[in-house]
């Protein structure tokens, strides 16, 4: 579907026309499905994930105003993103997780002892079976329990300019990066005044952290500190 005749299915839309709604709904479902394909691993299922980014999208048309100065598709993104959390999080799945962590606490405690008695690492199933637990449950706590990391952090602790991200496969949908970077943005846009300056001086002009303090008035280790509760309140974000 090309930009006028989403515009005109729009435009019938605001006017109560309920099959121009219906059609918006499926040119847009490669959309909400790309979406709902990010939230796949979070014990829900991924059809029904998909028809709760479909209550998101028909909020985005229903809401939608051309004065806006965006298109649908854009202003849809964080819409349909955040049903989905709002689901998420209001069906427990939250509660679920905490268990996990707990357990995978337990696993990990039971590892370094295993390690210190016997000097070598555990399978699952013998931590599993220490635990108590199945082991698919042990697989989920630990996974729980993991940390996240940076896709910027060094995978040796050094500058040699290997990282997490230059691991991953970089064949991505046109349509996923443009949701990450619409994810992105509004995500950005919700920080502190002082935070997106960071950002634009560091990330955008790529300024050194000691110019960017000179600039801002402030010192190159509070640049630093800054900038690693900006990455975690982005990863709280986009999670």
């Amino acid at each position: 579907m090309n930009y006028t005749q989403n515009q005109e299915l729009l435009e019938k839309s605001i006017n109560g026309d309920e099959q121009a709604t219906s059609d918006l709904m499926e040119a847009n479902m490669g959309l909400v499905r790309s979406i709902a394909l990010r939230f796949k691993d979070r014990g829900v299922e991924y059809e029904d994930l998909v028809q709760i980014g479909c209550i998101g999208m028909l909020k985005a048309i229903r809401s939608f105003d051309k004065e806006r100065g965006t298109v649908l598709s854009t202003y849809a993104v964080p819409l349909i993103i955040g049903e989905i959390r709002r689901f998420i999080r209001d069906d427990g799945l939250i509660k679920v997780s905490r268990i996990y962590k707990q357990q995978g606490a337990m696993l990990m405690k039971e590892r370094e002892k295993y390690i210190l008695e016997h000097g070598f690492e555990p399978k699952i199933e013998t931590l599993a079976e220490l635990c108590d637990m199945s082991v698919s449950d042990a697989v989920l706590a630990l996974d729980a329990s993991s940390p996240v990391n940076s896709l910027s952090a060094s995978l040796n602790n050094d500058d040699d300019g290997f990282t997490l991200e230059s691991t991953l496969s970089s064949g991505r949908s046109e349509i996923d990066e443009r949701i990450d970077h619409i994810a992105l943005s509004q995500a950005i846009s919700k920080l502190p005044s002082l935070w997106r300056s960071i950002i634009t001086m560091r990330y955008l002009k790529e300024y050194s952290q000691q110019k960017t303090a000179e600039l801002l008035g402030l010192t190159q280790v509070k640049i630093s500190r800054e900038e690693k509760k900006i990455f975690d309140a982005l990863r709280k974000e986009l999670s």
